[in-house]
């Protein structure tokens, strides 16, 4: 089992016993994103990330130019 999966599981029940908690945590993780979260994603939501890494990527090497 991986650490993540533990997390997860943990985070499950905690949201069980607090479910303001749950709102309280969105909203953190709307301001301050979850990368992992992209990480764990499927396979299109791999592809997009890596679309826009290397596009953003372009474009500033386009623009320090």
């Amino acid at each position: 089992m991986y650490k993540g999966d533990e997390q997860e599981k943990r985070q499950n029940q905690e949201n069980k016993k607090n479910p303001m908690g749950n709102l309280g945590d969105s909203i953190n993780r709307s301001k301050v994103g979850d990368i992992g979260a992209l990480a764990r994603g499927g396979c299109l939501t791999k592809i997009i990330t890596v679309v826009i890494i290397i596009g953003g990527l372009f474009i500033l090497s386009r623009c320090s130019n």
